[in-house]
């Protein structure tokens, strides 16, 4: 018999106050730029990206991920400017701190040894904190019209990430955290 499984990611999700402002900048790229893909998931910053996980063992992943979250110190995040990963993706971009590459490094190997849940690219290329804006749907050119416009422009937050959200995909889009995961 086939386990019922469904896609996860966990994530840090800024204040909504930013959440909002990043949805603007979104919507810019539906409207302007023909780019609608990044709606599908609250504006984030991925720690484990997706991965399948079986219906009947989703209490052991919220009981491990609480575990874990319980221990940790909340993170001090900055938001700056915008980035891009050429030739389809903008996103704003999220200074690497210590204490942010600390918490991914730590959840990746916790993920790996307590649950087998493998990050297959982080693996093969170093974890680069982002909030995606624009991406798979902007097409070469708008992409080129796009970074031109935004490569330059200023953008400045900071906030403290104090839990770790667990987001589920259902089929269309990437919906909000399953339990609370407060850090300590």
């Amino acid at each position: 018999m086939q386990l019922s499984q469904r896609l996860y990611f966990i994530a840090l999700l800024p204040p909504q106050e930013i959440q909002d402002y990043a949805n603007q900048i979104k919507q810019y790229f539906a409207d302007k730029y023909a780019s609608r893909h990044a709606q599908k998931s609250p504006p984030h910053i991925t720690l484990q990206p997706p991965f399948k996980w079986a219906d009947a063992d989703v209490p052991r992943l919220e009981e491990c991920l609480k575990y874990f979250a319980s221990d940790r110190e909340s993170v001090p995040i900055t938001l700056s400017g915008f980035g891009a990963f050429a030739p389809r993706v903008i996103y704003i971009n999220v200074v690497r701190s210590l204490e942010l590459m600390t918490l991914y490094t730590d959840l990746i190997m916790y993920m790996e040894s307590n649950l087998g849940i493998v990050d297959k690219v982080g693996k093969t290329r170093p974890f680069a904190p982002h909030m995606t804006v624009a991406f798979r749907d902007l097409s070469r050119q708008n992409f080129q019209a796009a970074w031109s416009e935004f490569e330059k422009q200023q953008l400045q937050f900071e906030f403290t990430a104090s839990d770790l959200k667990l987001l589920l995909h259902d089929g269309r889009r990437w919906n909000g955290e399953v339990p609370h995961l407060a850090f300590g």
